[in-house]
């Protein structure tokens, strides 16, 4: 893919960033995320792609935009699999709390799994424990393999987790361990990428989270040099048919990083939205926006931090936000 897309990829974090900025701390999820998406579609518009989104805002026909399937770009470039989530956090966006922003991920056609909207067990986990560890092994396993090959007693190992009763027998195994436990209260992808960052606190992530945010973490993931495996759960027959459908053969197999974010080249930005571990957040100052922005390359493992100031006069951001 052409280097000057890592750029542009951007530009379309940035527009849904900027678009739900004035969203914070109100309570609208909806009209967040509304604003988000239509915002991040029309920037796709101009870019040099023939892309077709494989992760979105719902599976085809379910989502009035950006749904699976949908045609994006405008056409004049390589053909490529699309992954977006406009608002990584809705929930903390409307609450004002940390860690909200929007990202997206291309890569070569066929190289990202087109996943359902249902559940997937995740294991993730930064470079240097990279191809040692197992999602198909008992966790208090996982556990001892990954303080041993980090040289350090479970004491001092740390893992994060979304914060939901789902998980309640892998932190209360954790604890009885001596494990230290980040619970989170959203972030279902920061909390996986953290894993990969020199300050980012924790040395795994484990649990259950949205098969999309999947995909988009183990982008990341290779950009970074971290591993990622998953298994999709769906629960129900309809979830399982749908499963099918999307050509998952076997929607309870462990997915290694290849089968989920591909081999070839990859592209992965988000934009702060609300500040975080990571990114900063849009702030105002005066007529001007300012937003903080990241953008990972695997071909080169490239990792660019974009800090732009944007002329928004307040009276447009009002407009946005009705």
């Amino acid at each position: 893919m052409e280097r000057e897309l890592a750029l542009e990829l951007v530009r379309v974090t940035e527009a849904a960033a900027l678009a739900s900025c004035s969203f914070i701390g109100r309570g609208h999820c909806d009209g967040a995320d509304g604003a988000a998406t239509e915002a991040m579609r029309e920037m796709l518009k101009s870019v040099d792609i023939r892309g077709t989104v494989v992760i979105g805002e719902g599976e085809m026909d379910e989502a009035p935009m950006l749904a699976q399937g949908e045609q994006v770009g405008n056409g004049q470039g390589p053909d490529v699999d699309v992954a977006v989530d406009p608002i990584e956090g809705t929930t903390m966006l409307a609450k004002a709390l940390p860690n909200a922003m929007s990202v997206a991920a291309i890569a070569p056609r066929g190289q990202l799994l087109t996943a359902p909207d249902i559940y997937m067990e995740k294991l993730a986990c930064g470079p240097r424990l990279r191809g040692l560890l197992s999602l198909d092994a008992p966790l208090r396993v996982t556990l001892q393999q990954a303080a041993q090959a980090l040289g350090k007693p479970l004491q001092e190992l740390t893992i994060a987790v979304l914060e939901r009763d789902r998980h309640r027998a892998h932190i209360e195994l954790a604890r009885r361990l001596g494990v230290r436990v980040k619970l989170l209260a959203g972030g279902d992808v920061i909390g996986a990428i953290a894993t990969a960052l020199p300050r980012g606190g924790t040395d795994l992530y484990i649990g259950s989270g949205g098969a999309p945010e999947g995909v988009l973490a183990a982008v990341a993931l290779r950009c970074l040099g971290g591993d990622f495996q998953g298994r999709l759960l769906p629960e129900t027959r309809e979830q399982r048919d749908r499963c099918l459908k999307l050509g998952i053969k076997d929607p309870t197999r462990t997915l290694q990083l290849h089968d989920l974010a591909g081999n070839d080249d990859a592209i992965f930005a988000a934009t702060g939205i609300t500040d975080g571990d990571w990114l900063n957040g849009v702030t105002r100052e005066g007529d001007y926006l300012h937003t903080h922005s990241v953008v990972l390359r695997a071909g080169t493992g490239t990792i660019r931090h974009v800090n732009a100031i944007h002329h928004r006069p307040l009276q447009v951001r009002l407009a946005q936000s009705g």
